[in-house]
């Protein structure tokens, strides 16, 4: 069958030289629209099975017990899934401006069912740890009706907050994927009054050499996913095609990888970067990538084998956060990784010493990367030949970097090189909006001030340098990254304030040398309250609506720090949080005399007195931690 006619890219300049930062301007010379990439997800993946039909495109793991038990798909194979999977959503109702919201961890079948929701409406990946009235806020504001859910086997926790769902009348349509390498009869399944059918055999019956329905346009919506943003509730961004396409090329178009190579994906599919990096990147050049099974990098068992799957798998790279390189540095190498060329990390701050532990450890240099889900993934990257201390990499092609001064009006003001201000992107990978609501037309979308004439806010504080490099220098925002999770501390000081004698709350990012940063809580109490502080540590972690939210400390002070003009003034609280945590790590380090945190420029500096007995442990010890420092010298 010929699964892609009428597709010609054989012309596409597409591959520029592309290894070192010198060549950014050369590559912006020629314009993107003459580049003629795909226009959406699923002309990509048309792209990759003419060009390697029958090469394996995805190997997908059990579990990281069973990481040589795995199940494959070839290119021509994954098309005609992707193909089964979107006729079948129009069958049962799915139009272009329809939603399909997933809830399932990863395994073999998840793939291919975002990547059909996508060529049928679009694909809404949700995190099913989150509580269950959130997910049932994300299916209520994104409009979906149909729901692609993991079975009870799988993970019972998305099935109960389906069954929720289907209780509360929100939901008409829903299929399950089972896990990956199930076999035997599936067990039959019920919820409610509605049909419940396995997608994978439901889709059998379907077509799998064409799609049915008219397929997407580039400016048409591809997916929805959910941020922490500043308000309680998460938000849905919306992506389209050509932010998804555009994307996921920038990060194909270099030279450190060629189509044999083979991508180990272990990142939960509801996050940005394990659809553009792992999924959608790898299409452009028709490359393997690997992926671990439903726990991911949160499978303990996988450190234990991790090098004897690279060696086996062939592994060329791999996309994390700085956690899982901390762990990894730690992980005798008992195994020929010759094939792992480079690993990326992203989501928070990289530590000095993790990538120096790591790198040292393994002979494999990091590539950090920055970006966020309103800019679709990825917006700046370094380079492993040439590199660019305290930057986090320079931008990729055909998106802009500055730093901007917002002003009281909301409007922007742009900075010289160098200054520091609020980082804005411009360029296709900018978001078309968060989803307000719907209207006879479809979604409705709303920037919510942070697109300003095309550029995006991001809420950071940065510099950039003549080259593009950025230098980042804070947040702007609130957000607090727990290991390369967003948490909003507005849920988490929610929370707190529903304790009848919380009269205030003010929660922060903690330094933390595993996760990069956890919340810590700074409370006010009723005057004559006998609430413990351990108290208040046990009632958030009941009433947040996610684990990761919890706060490690509740400490109740006499009055929350506030700007002259009363407003929360967080960068305080967070400058005490970073000092109490390092004042506890390093007090077993001899001749250390002082720990001391200040606000310099907006930015939180460490200070630590100590003597020259100690300076090593100090430098050993700070290393570990996403913070700016300096030592002194004791008197």
């Amino acid at each position: 069958m010929d699964l892609v006619s009428g597709l010609d890219t054989a012309a596409a300049p597409w591959w520029p030289t592309y290894g070192s930062p010198d060549d950014l301007a050369a590559i912006e010379q020629v314009p993107l629209a003459d580049r003629r990439l795909p226009e959406t997800t699923y002309e990509l993946l048309r792209h990759a099975a003419q060009r390697r039909p029958d090469e394996t495109a995805v190997v997908v793991m059990p579990d990281a017990a069973r990481w040589t038990d795995t199940v494959e798909r070839s290119f021509t194979e994954l098309l005609e899934d992707v193909h089964r999977v979107a006729n079948l959503l129009v069958e049962r109702g799915t139009g272009r401006g329809d939603v399909v919201t997933l809830l399932a961890p990863n395994c073999a079948e998840l793939v291919p069912a975002i990547l059909g929701a996508q060529l049928a409406g679009i694909a809404a990946p949700v995190n099913q740890a989150l509580a269950p009235e959130h997910v049932a806020h994300l299916v209520e504001r994104s409009g979906s009706r149909t729901v692609i859910v993991a079975s009870p086997d799988l993970d019972q926790t998305s099935w109960d907050t389906v069954d929720a769902l289907v209780s509360g009348g929100r939901v008409d349509t829903v299929l399950v994927v089972r896990a990956t390498g199930a076999d035997g009869p599936a067990p039959a399944l019920s919820l409610g009054g509605v049909t419940v059918e396995y997608l994978f055999e439901a889709a059998a019956t379907q077509p799998a050499d064409h799609f049915v329905g008219t397929p997407p346009e580039g400016s048409d919506i591809a997916a929805l996913f959910h941020t922490g943003g500043t308000t309680g509730l998460p938000k849905l961004a919306a992506h389209t095609h050509t932010n998804e396409v555009s994307d996921a090329w920038m990060l194909a178009a270099n030279d450190l990888l060629d189509e044999d190579s083979r991508i180990f994906a272990a990142l939960p599919l509801f996050h940005v970067n394990a659809l553009i990096v792992t999924v959608l990147t790898p299409l452009f050049k028709a490359q393997t990538a690997v992926w671990a099974g439903p726990l991911g990098y949160r499978d303990l068992d996988l450190y234990g084998c991790f090098w004897k799957l690279v060696e086996h798998h062939r592994i060329s790279t791999m996309s994390a956060v700085p956690t899982v390189y901390s762990v990894l540095a730690q992980v005798p190498v008992d195994a020929d990784i010759a094939s792992m060329k480079f690993a990326m990390v992203g989501a928070s701050a990289l530590p000095a010493t993790v990538r120096a532990d790591f790198e040292q450890h393994t002979g494999v240099p990091l590539l950090e990367g920055y970006g966020l889900t309103e800019a679709t993934c990825a917006s700046v990257r370094s380079f492993t030949d040439a590199p660019r201390p305290g930057s986090v990499g320079q931008r990729l092609p055909y998106q802009g970097v500055k730093a901007v001064r917002v002003e009281d009006d909301g409007t922007w003001t742009d900075l010289a090189v160098g200054e520091k201000g609020n980082l804005a992107i411009s360029g296709p990978t900018v978001f078309a909006g968060y989803v307000t609501g719907r209207d006879a037309d479809g979604l409705v979308l709303d920037g919510l001030g942070k697109v300003v004439e095309g550029g995006l806010d991001t809420g950071d504080l940065a510099r950039v340098d003549a080259d593009g490099f950025v230098h980042l220098a804070g947040r702007a925002k609130d957000l607090i990254i727990r290991g390369g999770h967003n948490i909003d501390p507005s849920t988490v000081e929610d929370a707190l304030l529903s304790h009848p004698d919380v009269t205030a709350a003010g929660v922060v990012g903690e330094p933390d040398e595993h996760a990069g940063e956890v919340p810590v809580a700074f409370v006010t109490l009723v005057a004559g309250s006998d609430v413990s502080e351990d108290d208040l540590v046990r009632w958030a972690a009941e009433h947040v609506h996610e684990r990761a939210a919890a706060p490690r400390s509740v400490t109740a002070v006499d009055a929350l720090p506030v700007t002259d003009v009363g407003k929360p003034y967080k960068v305080e609280l967070r400058a005490r949080a970073t000092e109490r945590a390092l004042a506890s790590r390093l007090a077993e380090v001899p001749g250390v005399t002082r720990v001391s945190a200040a606000i310099e420029d907006g930015e939180i500096v460490v200070t630590v007195v100590v003597g020259s007995e100690g300076a090593a442990a100090v430098e050993a010890v700070l290393g570990r931690f996403a913070v700016s420092y300096r030592c002194e010298a004791a008197s």
